[in-house]
């Protein structure tokens, strides 16, 4: 797998969440729009923005202890938060994609 720069998501998976953003608005995921792809782009950069600065590692680290307990709660919190966003796109998505199979039987 070839990276595309710290923080740089691919233009796959770019594309693959402006399907996903077209899907959930009910609009043809094929054809989504240049919002979408903005949005997905802009999301898209920031998770993986996320991921490089939290496993930046070097051979020299020998680690340390930030902050105190504190600094544990918020990250708990950031964790907490982000996992509820995913839980909700990934309801929001799998109930598009439901109601699509449901408009389909209709047919």
């Amino acid at each position: 797998m070839h990276g595309n720069g710290l923080g740089a998501p691919s233009p796959e998976q770019v594309e693959a969440r402006a399907r996903e953003i077209a899907m959930i608005d009910e609009r043809d995921p094929d054809e989504f729009t240049d919002a979408d792809w903005e949005q997905a782009r802009r999301e898209e950069t920031k998770q993986n923005a996320d991921l490089v600065d939290e496993w930046e590692v070097t051979p020299t680290d020998t680690g340390h202890r930030v902050g105190g307990e504190e600094e544990e709660e918020s990250l708990g919190e950031l964790l907490v938060t982000d996992g509820v966003e995913e839980a909700n796109h990934d309801q929001m998505l799998e109930a598009r994609k439901e109601e699509i199979e449901q408009e389909g039987d209709i047919i």
